[in-house]
Protein backbone atom coordinates (compact mmCIF):
# COMPACT_ATOMS: atom_id res chain seq x y z
CA UNK A 1 0.00 0.00 0.00
CA UNK A 2 1.12 3.59 -0.94
CA UNK A 3 0.00 6.70 0.25
CA UNK A 4 0.17 10.04 -1.83
CA UNK A 5 -0.70 13.53 -0.52
CA UNK A 6 -0.72 16.27 -2.99
CA UNK A 7 0.80 19.00 -1.43
CA UNK A 8 0.66 22.70 -3.52
CA UNK A 9 3.67 24.79 -3.30
CA UNK A 10 3.21 26.52 -6.20
CA UNK A 11 0.55 27.84 -8.83
CA UNK A 12 3.04 26.67 -11.86
CA UNK A 13 3.97 23.50 -9.64
CA UNK A 14 3.17 20.25 -11.82
CA UNK A 15 2.36 16.76 -10.05
CA UNK A 16 3.14 13.74 -11.51
CA UNK A 17 1.77 10.32 -10.15
CA UNK A 18 3.78 7.58 -11.32
CA UNK A 19 1.60 4.51 -12.35
CA UNK A 20 2.95 0.48 -12.38
CA UNK A 21 1.72 -1.73 -15.10
CA UNK A 22 0.00 -3.40 -12.31
CA UNK A 23 -3.47 -2.64 -11.66
CA UNK A 24 -3.92 -0.04 -8.91
CA UNK A 25 -6.96 1.54 -7.38
CA UNK A 26 -7.44 4.34 -5.60
CA UNK A 27 -9.59 5.88 -2.68
CA UNK A 28 -9.87 9.69 -2.93
CA UNK A 29 -11.85 12.81 -1.34
CA UNK A 30 -13.31 15.87 -3.08
CA UNK A 31 -14.20 18.92 -1.62
CA UNK A 32 -16.84 21.77 -2.89
CA UNK A 33 -14.91 24.51 -0.87
CA UNK A 34 -13.18 25.18 2.48
CA UNK A 35 -15.51 24.05 4.94
CA UNK A 36 -17.75 22.57 2.50
CA UNK A 37 -19.21 18.89 1.57
CA UNK A 38 -16.94 15.99 1.30
CA UNK A 39 -17.27 13.41 -0.76
CA UNK A 40 -15.37 9.69 -0.39
CA UNK A 41 -14.83 7.33 -3.41
CA UNK A 42 -12.64 4.29 -4.93
CA UNK A 43 -11.93 3.71 -8.35
CA UNK A 44 -9.45 2.15 -10.85
CA UNK A 45 -8.49 5.37 -12.66
CA UNK A 46 -8.31 8.56 -10.18
CA UNK A 47 -7.98 10.75 -13.41
CA UNK A 48 -10.44 9.62 -15.35
CA UNK A 49 -12.94 9.86 -12.15
CA UNK A 50 -12.25 13.21 -10.84
CA UNK A 51 -12.82 14.18 -14.83
CA UNK A 52 -15.90 12.85 -14.76
CA UNK A 53 -17.31 14.37 -11.39
CA UNK A 54 -16.12 17.84 -13.12
CA UNK A 55 -17.90 17.32 -16.08
CA UNK A 56 -21.40 15.73 -13.89
CA UNK A 57 -20.85 12.55 -15.98
CA UNK A 58 -19.97 10.47 -12.33
CA UNK A 59 -23.76 10.03 -11.27
CA UNK A 60 -25.33 9.12 -14.66
CA UNK A 61 -23.21 6.77 -15.22
CA UNK A 62 -24.27 5.35 -12.26
CA UNK A 63 -27.89 5.41 -13.11
CA UNK A 64 -28.55 8.26 -10.72
CA UNK A 65 -30.63 11.97 -12.75
CA UNK A 66 -29.12 13.86 -10.29
CA UNK A 67 -26.30 13.37 -8.24
CA UNK A 68 -24.31 14.31 -5.23
CA UNK A 69 -21.76 16.08 -6.64
CA UNK A 70 -22.79 17.53 -9.41
CA UNK A 71 -25.95 18.68 -6.74
CA UNK A 72 -23.23 20.32 -4.26
CA UNK A 73 -20.52 20.88 -6.76
CA UNK A 74 -17.93 18.73 -5.06
CA UNK A 75 -15.50 18.88 -7.55
CA UNK A 76 -12.01 19.62 -6.05
CA UNK A 77 -9.46 16.65 -5.18
CA UNK A 78 -8.16 17.11 -1.92
CA UNK A 79 -6.86 13.70 -1.20
CA UNK A 80 -5.61 10.02 -2.41
CA UNK A 81 -4.04 6.61 -1.39
CA UNK A 82 -3.37 3.94 -3.77
CA UNK A 83 -3.96 0.43 -3.15
CA UNK A 84 -3.03 -2.58 -5.51
CA UNK A 85 -5.77 -4.89 -3.56
CA UNK A 86 -9.29 -3.57 -4.42
CA UNK A 87 -10.60 -5.42 -0.93
CA UNK A 88 -7.93 -3.49 0.88
CA UNK A 89 -9.57 -0.20 -1.09
CA UNK A 90 -12.69 -0.74 -0.29
CA UNK A 91 -12.20 -1.51 3.40
CA UNK A 92 -10.11 1.77 3.70
CA UNK A 93 -13.23 3.85 2.01
CA UNK A 94 -15.75 2.39 4.43
CA UNK A 95 -13.13 3.71 7.36
CA UNK A 96 -13.08 6.65 6.02
CA UNK A 97 -16.85 7.35 5.40
CA UNK A 98 -17.20 6.37 8.79
CA UNK A 99 -17.52 8.49 11.70
CA UNK A 100 -13.48 7.05 13.33
CA UNK A 101 -12.37 8.11 9.82
CA UNK A 102 -13.97 11.52 8.77
CA UNK A 103 -12.00 12.74 12.48
CA UNK A 104 -8.99 12.27 10.76
CA UNK A 105 -9.89 14.91 7.72
CA UNK A 106 -11.80 17.34 9.95
CA UNK A 107 -8.78 19.47 8.97
CA UNK A 108 -9.83 19.53 5.20
CA UNK A 109 -13.10 21.32 6.26
CA UNK A 110 -11.80 24.03 8.53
Amino acid sequence: MSHVIIRQTGANEHRRVTMSMERCYWIYILASAIGGTLYIGVTNNLVRRVYEHKMGLADHKMGFADGFTKKYHVHRLVYFEQYNDIEAAIVREKRLRSGIGRGRFGSLKS
